[in-house]
């Protein structure tokens, strides 16, 4: 599935980091946590250099529990990066908490070095980066308490720079999300197309639920079966017939009972993108 999605804006966003960088202290870099890697800019590491880098795993309430604990450990293990797991529902309180233990962490060295001049750091400047529709805006306006930053459910809703102020001495600089010219993997097209990270419109439905019938029922044939209420022998079937299935239990037939897969496959990513099938992640740390 060869999906391309880079609009003008992005050229901008690409821009306005580049010049900005040198401003902050510290990047948080926001992911999806259920495909922690391919939801991560390949651009971002030239841009942003050395700068110490939060990691966040965002939407780990839809991710495998199990998988979201590996790739946390994982980024805490590498040089100069932290990482943490964060939903929507996780509380202000706890949020700023986790994020200022891990900030004091990455600036000692560079707070040290202000210390022996005589200087302290009054302000941790933060920015926070990542691909479209990540949930940057609703993890910046769950830290501010209020509506800050516009939120949407669709890709490329923040289109300006903002800078806001948190307590504790952290100010953060919100940037619009931004996408690569070229999916070199086509598996990282699939995965970022089947989260919603990319405009619907530039995509196949059906392809798409074809490959995530095809994941589902190898990794995840439990959650599958209960939710469309498949056999096991329906689960030895090909993605397609697969699909046809799940359009059949569902009810999504046309004239001649035929299976409507273009409804059926829009309830299937609906379903996935709204956790209700389980908790899955489509990027398995191994």
């Amino acid at each position: 599935m060869q999906v391309q999605w880079f609009p003008g804006h992005m050229t901008k966003t690409k821009r306005l980091i580049a010049q900005r960088i040198k401003l902050v202290d510290v990047v948080i870099e926001l992911t999806d946590a259920r495909l922690p890697q391919s939801s991560r800019n390949p651009l971002l590491d030239s841009l942003i250099g050395e700068k110490p880098r939060i990691v966040v795993l965002n939407k780990e309430d839809l991710a495998d529990p199990a998988q979201t604990v590996r790739w946390v450990k994982y980024w805490n293990e590498q040089g100069n990066c932290r990482a943490l797991a964060f939903n929507s529902t996780m509380g202000k309180k706890k949020l700023i908490a986790e994020l200022k233990e891990n900030l004091l962490e990455l600036t000692a060295a560079k707070r040290s070095r202000l210390a022996a001049k005589g200087v302290k750091l009054q302000t941790i400047r933060c920015m926070v980066v990542g691909i479209p529709n990540v949930g940057k805006s609703t993890f910046i306006n769950i830290l501010v308490g209020k509506k800050s930053a516009k939120v949407g459910d669709k890709p490329g809703v923040t289109r300006g720079e903002q800078w806001l102020k948190l307590e504790d001495g952290i100010e953060l600089l919100d940037t619009p999300g931004i996408l690569w010219h070229k999916f070199e993997d086509e598996e990282v097209g699939f995965r970022l197309a089947i989260a919603g990270s990319i405009s619907d419109e530039v995509f196949d439905w059906e392809e798409g639920a074809y490959k995530l019938c095809g994941y589902l029922k190898e990794y995840y044939p439990k959650l599958l079966s209960e939710r469309y209420k498949l056999s096991a022998e329906d689960l030895e079937l090909p993605a397609y017939e697969l699909l046809e299935q799940i359009g059949r239990n569902r009810g999504c037939l046309l004239k001649g009972n035929k299976v409507d897969l273009s409804k059926t496959s829009k309830i299937l990513l609906s379903e996935f993108r709204q956790g209700k099938i389980g908790r899955i992640t489509l990027e398995r740390f191994n």
